[in-house]
C-alpha cells in the first residue's frame, strides 16, 4: 500500500467524523495528520517515577541532559534533536495565556539538569509556566530525523502532569515504556501500556536497571507473559543505562553487548527510523478505529432504540386531557392574582418613572435660568420645554407599552400551548389618542427696565457718591463740585444701574422658574391621570378576555386529545427517519473499517472493547438496520 493510502484513510476518517456532528474527534485527527506529516520521528519515553526514565534518554544520547536523581522529577517534557552544536531553550508560556505566542529562553545546555531540578519541587504556573525544553545536540543516533521526548513522571492519570505526558504520547510515532527490572510490571503500569497503545500503537517496554537485578531474565520472561496475557503487544527489551555509561567511557565492548543498548540501539534504526512509513499506518489505523468506534456507540442506540411499553393510547388521551385541565384551574388561579400585583406595580412605577424625568427637567431649568434671562430666551426655553416634556410623555408611554406586553406574558406563561392564541390584538393594542394634548406654556409677565428707571436709579446712586467725595476733598480747599466728586458721581451711579439690573434679572428668573414649575406640574397631573386610567382600563380588558378564554381553553384541551394519534405516527415516521440515516452511517463506517483493517499491517489489533476488532458488532448493527 503506498504512502498516500493512510494519508486517504485518514482524510476519510476526519471527514466523517465532521459529517457525523464530531468535531472534536476531526480536529484530534488533524492534529495527528499535522505531525504524521512532519519529517521527523518522534519517540517519547514515558514510565513511573525512579524507574531510570532519565538515565535512560542520557545514556541513549551520552550526555548529561536530562537530570537524574531519587528526588528529581522531569515537570515538562524535554524535546531532543539533532543540532549541528548544543542548543538549548526553555518554552514558557506567555503573558497573554494560550493563545499568545510561547516565550522562549535561550540557555546553556549544561544547565538544563540545574533548571528542571529547580522546578521539580513547585512547578510554576501562569505566564512563567514551563511548556516545554527543547534540546538540540550533534549525535548520529539523532541526525537521521529522530527526536527523543523525555517526559514527566506518571503519578496519577487525571494530574496535569500526566496530561503533559499523554500529549506527548499523542504526538508520537513510538513510545518507550520504562519500568524497573527489579520487579514484575505492577497493574499501574499495565493501564499504562493499553492507554498508551491506545495514543500510539508502537510501543516498547525498556526494562532498565539490570545491573541490580540478578533475576532479570525472568522478570523479562514473565513481563512477555503478562503483556500477552493482556493482549499488549509491545516487545521487552532489558538494558542498563548504568553499564552503557560506563563502557562509553571506557570503551570496553564486553559492558557494551551487556548493557542491552545494542538490541534498543538496532530497533530504534530498523523498526523505527527505517519504518517511518509503517509507524504511519500503524497510527493511522489505530486512531481511525478509535474513532470509528466512537462514532458507532450513539449510532447503535439509534438504531437499538424501541418506543418503550405503556398503557393504551385511548387512556393516555385521557389522563393527559384531565391532567391539562386541572392544571388550567391551578394557572387560572394564579394569573389572575398575578395580573392585579402586576397591574398595582405597574401603575406605581409609572407615576415614579413619569415624576423622576419631570423632576430631572425642572433641576435642568433651574440650571439654565441660573445663567439666561427670561426675557430674552423664553421662546427658546418654551421650545426645549416642550421638547423634553414631549420626550418625557413619549418615554414614558413607550415604558407602560412595553411593560404592559410583559406583564401579559408572564402572567400568560403558563398557558404555553395556547400562548398565540389567548390574546388577541384588540387586548394588546393601545391606543396613545386616549392621552391629552399638554396645554402651551404661557409667558409670564416679566419687570422691564426702562430707560427712565435707569435714569432715576443711577441719580439715587451718584449723589451719594458726589456728596462724599465732594465733602472729602474740601477739605483741600476745593468746591464741593469739583472733577473727583463729579467722577465718583458718574461711578456710583453706573454701579447703581447695574446692581439694579442684577436684582431684576434675578426676579424674573424667579418669575420664569415659577411659572415653568405651575407648568410642569400640570403636565405631572394630567398626563399622570391619563396614563393611570389606561392602566385601569388595559387591566379591565385583559381581566375579562382571560376570565371568557378560560372556559374555552378548557374544552380546547380535550379537543387537542384527539390529534395525539397523528402525532404519534408523526413521531414513529420521524424515529424510522433517524433510524435509516443510522444504519446509512453505520453501513459507511463499515466501508472506512474494512480500509482500516486493510491498512493494518501485521494484523494489527484495532482498538475495541477489551482489544477486540470492531468488524463483528459493525455487521451486526448492520443487518439490524437492513
Amino acid at each position: 500500500m503506498t504512502a498516500v493510502s493512510w494519508l486517504d484513510v485518514l482524510d476519510a476518517t476526519i471527514g466523517v467524523c465532521t459529517e457525523l456532528g464530531r468535531p472534536d474527534l476531526a480536529d484530534r485527527l488533524l492534529h495527528r495528520r499535522a505531525h504524521l506529516l512532519e519529517p521527523t520521528l518522534r519517540v517519547a519515553v514515558v514510565g513511573e517515577q525512579n524507574h531510570g526514565k532519565s538515565q535512560l534518554v542520557n545514556a541513549l544520547i551520552n550526555a548529561p541532559v536530562c537530570a537524574v536523581g531519587d528526588h528529581v522529577t522531569t515537570p515538562a517534557p524535554i524535546v531532543i534533536g539533532h543540532a549541528p552544536a548544543p542548543v538549548a531553550t526553555l518554552v514558557k508560556e506567555a503573558a497573554g495565556g494560550p493563545a499568545r505566542e510561547p516565550r522562549r529562553e535561550r540557555i546553556a545546555v549544561e544547565e538544563i539538569a540545574e533548571q528542571i531540578v529547580a522546578r521539580a519541587p513547585a512547578p510554576s504556573t501562569g505566564p512563567d509556566e514551563l511548556l516545554h525544553t527543547e534540546v538540540g545536540i550533534p549525535r548520529k543516533l539523532l541526525a537521521s530525523g529522530l527526536v527523543l521526548v523525555d517526559t514527566p513522571a506518571v503519578d496519577d492519570f487525571e494530574s496535569t502532569r500526566s496530561a503533559s505526558m499523554f500529549g506527548a504520547v499523542a504526538e508520537a510515532d513510538a513510545v518507550l515504556v520504562v519500568s524497573a527490572a527489579t520487579r514484575e510490571l505492577a497493574s499501574t503500569e499495565l493501564a499504562l501500556i493499553d492507554r498508551v497503545a491506545r495514543l500510539c500503537p508502537t510501543v516498547v517496554v525498556v526494562l532498565t536497571k539490570i545491573d541490580i537485578a540478578p533475576r532479570w531474565r525472568r522478570v523479562a520472561e514473565r513481563n512477555r507473559a503478562r503483556l500477552a496475557a493482556a493482549d499488549l503487544p509491545a516487545k521487552v527489551i532489558p538494558v542498563s543505562a548504568m553499564l552503557r555509561q560506563t563502557a562509553v567511557k571506557s570503551g570496553d565492548q564486553t559492558l557494551v553487548a551487556e548493557s542491552g543498548f545494542g538490541d534498543l540501539l538496532s530497533y530504534l534504526q530498523h523498526e523505527v527510523i527505517g519504518q517511518s512509513e509503517l509507524l504511519a499506518r500503524r497510527s493511522v489505523a489505530v486512531l481511525s478505529g478509535t474513532a470509528v468506534r466512537d462514532l458507532l456507540v450513539p449510532l447503535q442506540q439509534a438504531v437499538a432504540a424501541e418506543p418503550a411499553d405503556g398503557p393504551s393510547e385511548a387512556i393516555v388521551k385521557w389522563q393527559t386531557a384531565q391532567r391539562a385541565i386541572d392544571q388550567l384551574r391551578k394557572d387560572a388561579t394564579a394569573w389572575q392574582t398575578g395580573l392585579a400585583d402586576d397591574m398595582a406595580d405597574l401603575t406605581t412605577d409609572i407615576d415614579y418613572d413619569l415624576r423622576d424625568r419631570t423632576r430631572r427637567i425642572l433641576r435642568e431649568m433651574d440650571r439654565y435660568f441660573d445663567e439666561a434671562d427670561p426675557e430674552q430666551d423664553w421662546a427658546d426655553f418654551a421650545d426645549w420645554l416642550d421638547k423634553n416634556l414631549a420626550e418625557a410623555a413619549e418615554t414614558n408611554f413607550a415604558w407602560l407599552v412595553e411593560r404592559f406586553d410583559w406583564i401579559v406574558r408572564r402572567v400568560t406563561r403558563d398557558l404555553v400551548s395556547y400562548r398565540d392564541e389567548v390574546l388577541p390584538h384588540s387586548v394588546l393594542h393601545i391606543d396613545d389618542r386616549l392621552l391629552d394634548e399638554p396645554r402651551e406654556l404661557d409667558k409670564p409677565r416679566f419687570e422691564r427696565f426702562t430707560a427712565s428707571q435707569k435714569l432715576f436709579v443711577g441719580l439715587r446712586g451718584s449723589y451719594g457718591g458726589v456728596l462724599m467725595f465732594g465733602l472729602a476733598t474740601s477739605l483741600a480747599g476745593w468746591p464741593l463740585i469739583n472733577a473727583v466728586s463729579i467722577g465718583a458721581g458718574v461711578l456710583f451711579a453706573a454701579k447703581s444701574v447695574y446692581d439694579e439690573s442684577g436684582a431684576q434679572l434675578r426676579r424674573r428668573q424667579a418669575v420664569a422658574k415659577s411659572g415653568a414649575q405651575r407648568h410642569i406640574d400640570d403636565f405631572f397631573l394630567s398626563y399622570g391621570k391619563d396614563t393611570r386610567d389606561i392602566v385601569r382600563q388595559l387591566h379591565r380588558g385583559l381581566r375579562d378576555h382571560l376570565t371568557a378564554t378560560a372556559e374555552q381553553l378548557r374544552m380546547e384541551i380535550l379537543a387537542e386529545a384527539q390529534s395525539a394519534r397523528h402525532e404519534a405516527e408523526l413521531d414513529a415516521a420521524e424515529r424510522q427517519r433517524r433510524t435509516a440515516e443510522a444504519s446509512s452511517a453505520i453501513e459507511r463506517l463499515t466501508a472506512l473499517h474494512s480500509r482500516i483493517v486493510a491498512l493494518a499491517p501485521n494484523g494489527l489489533a484495532l482498538p475495541g472493547p477489551r482489544r477486540r476488532s470492531i468488524v463483528e458488532p459493525v455487521r451486526r448493527w448492520g443487518s439490524a438496520a437492513g
